[in-house]
Order: structure tokens, then C-alpha cells, then sequence
């Protein structure tokens, strides 16, 4: 699976760490910076980079994970984006049910709240839910897409 990652200074060890288990795992991995460590970087920038490519790529199955200090600016900026579905997850049951009812395609992280472990088996378990594709959980998705 092809995977976009970003992160901006707050997330970005937590960002090397998860790219490397990922790599590791089998997946494609695709750095959408920062590239280096920059105290002075702002997350917006790299929840553009990171969801612009992923709506380009034309592979059904490629998603993104992004890492900030809280977790919370990387998915408002996510969102802003049609198409994109970008959850805040902070522990397993969120994980799971953010793919299972909600087919997220962005999974946002707390690097100030999550040790790596936490982070590699939220990221395992959202990676590995598939999608339900209820009837309600579809019409739901289809209400969101209509959102201005």
C-alpha cells in the first residue's frame, strides 16, 4: 500500500520512526516532509503536501498519516480537503472504528501524546480494518461528500 506521511517539527521523529516500521512492513512509503528538523515550521504545509498528493494518486488503496504535536491541527487542515476523510485516532477502538464505519483515508496523530509503540499499533490496526460498507455507513459518506 502506498502511504503519504507528513509531519511538522513536533511530529517529525515520531514521523521517521513510523516511516521506517512501515517500510519495513512492506508499504511505499512517500515522505511529505519536513525533511529536517525545523522548529520554526508551521503543520498546514505538510497536511497540503501530504493530501494533495494522495487525491492525485490514482491507487483506490493509498492513504495518509500525519503527525503534529496534537493531532488536532494536521486533521482540520485535512479536512478542509473534499474527499479527504482524515480522523483523529488516539487509541485502537478509534482506529478501527474510523475505517470500519467512516472508510477514513487520512489517520492524524498526537506526537506529544502517543509513544511510538501506541502510534505503531494504531497505525497497524488502521491500516488493517476494512471498510464495513453498510448501507447507513455509505449514505452517511455520500452526505459528507456533498458538503460544500
Amino acid at each position: 500500500m502506498k502511504i503519504y506521511i507528513g509531519a511538522d517539527h513536533n511530529g517529525f521523529g515520531l514521523k521517521a520512526q513510523l516511516g521506517d516500521f512501515l517500510r519495513r512492513s512492506g508499504h511505499e512509503i512517500v515522505d511529505a516532509g519536513d525533511t529536517q528538523m525545523n522548529p520554526e515550521d508551521d503543520f498546514p504545509q505538510y497536511a497540503n503536501k501530504a493530501v494533495g498528493m494522495l487525491l492525485a494518486d490514482r491507487e483506490p488503496d493509498a492513504r495518509a498519516i500525519l503527525i503534529c504535536g496534537s493531532g488536532q491541527g494536521m486533521c482540520m487542515a485535512a479536512n478542509r480537503f473534499k474527499g479527504i476523510r482524515a480522523s483523529l485516532c488516539w487509541n485502537l477502538d478509534e482506529a478501527r472504528s474510523s475505517r470500519n464505519d467512516d472508510d477514513s483515508n487520512v489517520l492524524c496523530m498526537s506526537a506529544k501524546s502517543l509513544a511510538s509503540d501506541e502510534a505503531r499499533a494504531i497505525v497497524t490496526t488502521w491500516l488493517h480494518t476494512p471498510f464495513a460498507g453498510a448501507p447507513r455507513y455509505k449514505r452517511r459518506l455520500q452526505q459528507l461528500d456533498e458538503l460544500g
